[in-house]
């Protein structure tokens, strides 16, 4: 008789099953978060709140940090893709546009969906970096991303020779940094009630009278 064929193990059941519980416990962790703060919200209240056990939790995120780190991936790039903010479509498309404006129009709508998804988990961060060395670093971090990231706007401006030649390159990348801060936006959405289509017209307006030639 012939031996039967082993078939293949196929686990993309289990996969699914696992990214599921992984999505699951970013949405409760990002939830408790901005309700309660970092420092108040404990990995039980997100294993619960996210119904799954704190053993499961520990294997799809080896600490608080990761956890933390994993909310502010999937705020940033709007799902949990692996693949870095300057690398997705709408960036790149906002890369390629070959006037100067419609580039920045383009990296306004991008801002404003960026603040839309992640403005009030990084008002978090930054609450919890004043008392956790650990998030301190975290925000170092990201403000560094942040920095090298927006300065692409710059020398994309340059290299139309749009960016005003009075205007050194890393003054104006500061003032990018700036324009697209979290404070700033928070400053407008939250304390005086813009709506995010103001937000995204004052980017537009602001990049474009303080960068361009």
């Amino acid at each position: 008789m012939r031996a039967p064929v082993k078939r293949p193990y196929d686990n993309s059941r289990r996969q699914a099953h696992l990214r599921a519980t992984r999505r699951r416990i970013i949405e409760a962790a990002t939830t408790l978060f901005i309700q309660h703060g970092y420092p108040a919200t404990t990995l039980e209240a997100i294993a619960a709140a996210g119904d799954t056990s704190l053993p499961t939790l520990y294997r799809l995120f080896s600490s608080k940090r990761a956890l933390l780190t994993a909310v502010l991936d999937t705020a940033f790039g709007g799902d949990d893709q692996p693949i870095a903010f300057g690398d997705r479509p709408a960036v790149q498309a906002a890369l390629s546009q070959p006037d100067a404006m419609a580039m920045l129009r383009a990296f306004a709508r991008i801002g404003r969906d960026f603040m839309t998804r992640s403005s009030a988990i990084m008002h978090v961060l930054a609450t919890a970096a004043q008392v956790d060395p650990e998030v301190a670093g975290l925000l170092d971090e990201i403000r560094r991303q942040r920095l090298e990231g927006q300065s692409r706007i710059v020398a994309a401006l340059s290299a139309r020779d749009a960016l005003d030649p009075a205007l050194p390159v890393a003054e104006a990348a500061d003032i990018t940094y700036l324009v697209l801060s979290p404070e700033v936006h928070r400053i407008l959405t939250v304390e005086r009630g813009w709506t995010a289509d103001q937000y995204e017209q004052w980017l537009v307006r602001s990049l474009g009278a303080l960068l361009r030639r």
